[in-house]
């Protein structure tokens, strides 16, 4: 189940809020290493490292790393401070943080007795790639939205993995990171979606939530078993708080796999079978052939859902300046224009949703 490697750091590479990227011999030769310093203390040159080579063994694409479990002669100090919710739980690196739902949380008495979210949009996403095309077309529409990013576990379960989410938050196009079930890291900590969402409203003061896992989804090629049957489960705590849930699809033309071609089979299982709260659809309107397939795709989610046409025209440009680089399972922009200007649609659907101000 684990591969385990002693190494010895040889350089930082480098490093982001969370995170050290690393160089570290094993008896293999020199591997590329992670660290979470929150979790084992920051390693240095010369420091003994025990890792965990599976990942990287295994040669996958999100999470090819060998990970530090521990810096054996150097532990880092205890924590301080409150917190009570434990997160990967009952697994050798069990973390303790401050659940802003949570007794001992100065948000305790706000967050105990809220049961709504007023109406905040929520876009709900399959994969933590299309966060960042998201806000390309949320702030192509709208300047000075505040935005929080509630993080589900499917993917990545440390929120300091992802270095777009550490860029975003740097330049202020994200409030923060709301890091829900067994995910953590994030500025804000929650036990559920529901209590995310609600800690992005009051918490966060957020006027527009985006739920997605994060990086690293998993697929097993059938119906049903993909971690991206969450967005499903999103789209209803977001109506269920009475918040405005915009389903964003999962559309690709660089992807041949007929299951992902045109609209993903991931999107229309979890809209169309786990999503019983209605919500808005927005359809990219995408030119030619593969356009008519994408909206005929579509038109499956629309006996529960609304279908929303959205123009594309100025995306593609919005995209180009993305402030993070975009990437989806191995494709940037130009190779899969399609995947990110429906994402970047949802985020200019949800920007007329706010109304004036």
């Amino acid at each position: 189940m684990i591969r385990w490697r002693k190494g010895e750091v040889v350089r930082i590479r480098r490093e982001w809020p969370g995170a050290v990227e690393l160089d570290v011999t094993v008896p293999e030769g020199e591997c590329r290493a992670l660290a979470y310093p929150p979790l084992v203390g920051r390693p240095q040159p010369g420091d003994e490292v025990l890792l965990n080579t599976t990942a990287l063994a295994m040669g996958l694409g999100t999470g090819g790393y060998a990970m530090v479990v521990a810096v054996p002669n150097r532990l880092p100090e205890d924590p301080s401070g409150p917190g009570h919710l434990v997160k990967a739980r009952y697994t050798p690196l069990q973390a303790t943080v401050l659940g802003a739902d949570e007794q001992g949380s100065p948000h305790h008495d706000r967050l105990r007795e809220a049961d709504s979210i007023d109406g905040m949009p929520v876009i709900v996403a399959d994969l933590h790639s299309a966060l960042a095309p998201i806000l390309c077309g949320l702030y192509e529409a709208r300047q000075g939205v505040r935005v929080a990013y509630v993080m589900q576990d499917g993917g990545a379960l440390p929120s300091w993995f992802s270095m777009s989410a550490a860029r975003l938050r740097e330049i202020g196009w994200l409030a923060g990171v709301v890091t829900v079930g067994q995910a953590f890291g994030g500025d804000v900590e929650a036990v559920t979606v529901h209590t995310g969402l609600l800690a992005a409203k009051y918490v966060l003061e957020a006027d527009l939530a985006i739920v997605a896992q994060g990086p690293g989804n998993l697929g097993t090629g059938t119906r049903w078993g993909f971690s991206g049957v969450s967005a499903g489960e999103a789209v209803n705590a977001a109506g269920v708080l009475l918040g405005r849930p915009v389903a964003a699809l999962r559309v690709s033309e660089g992807d041949k796999r007929e299951r992902h071609y045109g609209v993903s089979h991931h999107s229309l299982t979890a809209y169309g079978r786990v999503a019983l709260s209605p919500a808005d659809v927005p359809v990219p309107e995408l030119p030619g052939e593969f356009g008519e397939r994408v909206r005929d795709q579509a038109e499956l989610l629309a006996v529960r859902h609304r279908l929303v046409p959205v123009p594309v025209d100025g995306l593609h440009e919005a995209l180009r300046e993305s402030p993070v680089r975009l990437s989806t399972m191995g494709r940037g922009l130009e190779e899969d224009l399609a995947y990110f200007l429906a994402s970047a649609a949802a985020g200019r659907h949800a920007a007329s949703l706010l109304g004036s101000g």
